[in-house]
């Protein structure tokens, strides 16, 4: 599940915060550079509700070397490494805008391209390899979804949590089809997500039914399978994902359901947390009401840690995965 979008205000705000950090460093290009990126960042996540925060940095690092004025091709790569630096700043604790920039970085970086030795021919072939890339990211729910629609049978009853794009895509190919089931929707706590994804499988004819995050172990003996999407899928094979999702996979492996992951391969970290305790910290506002005693403590991290031995498959746009097969993945895509 892709995180939701700080509001317009705030994405600036945090924009002019990280320009001012540039200009105290004195580099002049590289300011401007850096402002180009995180600005056209910003402009196509307006212009596309839909889209990713790791397909959005992607064409802003092509923008930078449309723009970069580098003598030599290295020159242009440490612009590049700044400015996917400062994309991460504007929202530091996600994760597939770190992985996504990575991936940009190493997609663009290992290319013939880097042996020319006339740099506006270099500079060229850059450009088409990294729009390249971004049409190739922006394709990738509708593979998934064409792969994962397969995995819907007639009658079935789906359960999913919270809201996912890929999700969202690959249950309206299963309809669109002329396959005809129903979907379970956790209301996805504290944001209320689920109401949005209930919302919108509504809009389609989709026959869903809304209930409580704690309903799912009581809820999964009318399950046929679950389906989620992840914010990362790590270097095991686990997912990192919206809070409870881990405790839906226990259910699931307690009631024999299948439990599938939909996910883009841009969302492939290098991450490898052996538990929750070592995620990247996120909270998202929390409202418990006028009861609660003043010196109660409250603990609410927005996302957890779903370990490979509760995943059945990952459906993905390099294919229909096994857990252990995302090592290999991360080798072929990083290496």
């Amino acid at each position: 599940m892709l995180q939701r979008r700080p509001s317009g205000n705030k994405l600036y705000e945090s924009a002019a915060k990280t320009q001012e950090g540039f200009q105290t460093a004195g580099n002049s290009t590289q300011v401007t550079l850096n402002e180009i990126a995180v600005r056209e960042f910003h402009d196509a996540l307006s212009r596309d509700d839909e889209m990713a925060f790791a397909v959005a940095a992607i064409m802003a690092l092509t923008a930078v070397i449309k723009r970069s004025t580098a003598a030599t091709l290295m020159g242009m790569s440490k612009e590049l490494e700044d400015a996917a630096q400062a994309l991460q700043r504007v929202n530091p604790t996600n994760i597939s805008l770190k992985a996504g920039c990575e991936l940009f970085l190493r997609y663009t970086t290992r290319t013939s391209a880097l042996e020319l030795k006339d740099i506006e021919t270099a500079k060229a072939r850059l450009i088409e390899r990294g729009l390249h890339f971004a049409e190739t990211s922006t394709r990738a729910r509708q593979t998934i979804a064409e792969l994962g629609s397969r995995f819907i049978r007639s009658n079935c009853t789906v359960l999913t949590h919270g809201y996912s794009r890929v999700v969202l895509r690959l249950l309206q190919q299963a309809f669109s089809s002329g396959m005809q089931f129903s979907v379970i929707v956790t209301e996805g706590r504290p944001d209320g997500t689920g109401i949005t994804m209930a919302k919108k499988l509504d809009a389609e004819n989709i026959p869903v039914t809304l209930v409580l995050d704690s309903c799912v172990a009581y809820i999964m003996d009318r399950v046929d399978m679950v389906l989620v999407g992840a914010d990362a899928v790590v270097e095991n094979g686990g997912i990192i994902n919206k809070l409870g999702t881990y405790g839906i996979a226990l259910a699931a492996q307690a009631a024999s359901k299948p439990f599938y992951v939909a996910a883009e391969s841009y969302k492939f970290a290098r991450l490898y947390p052996l538990g929750q305790a070592d995620l990247p910290e996120e909270r998202k506002p929390l409202d418990v009401g006028p009861m609660l005693p003043p010196r109660a403590n409250v603990i609410n991290p927005s996302r957890d840690y779903t370990p490979p031995q509760c995943i059945s498959l990952l459906v993905t746009d390099l294919g229909v995965l096994t857990p252990a097969a995302v090592s290999d993945e991360l080798i072929q895509l990083y290496v």
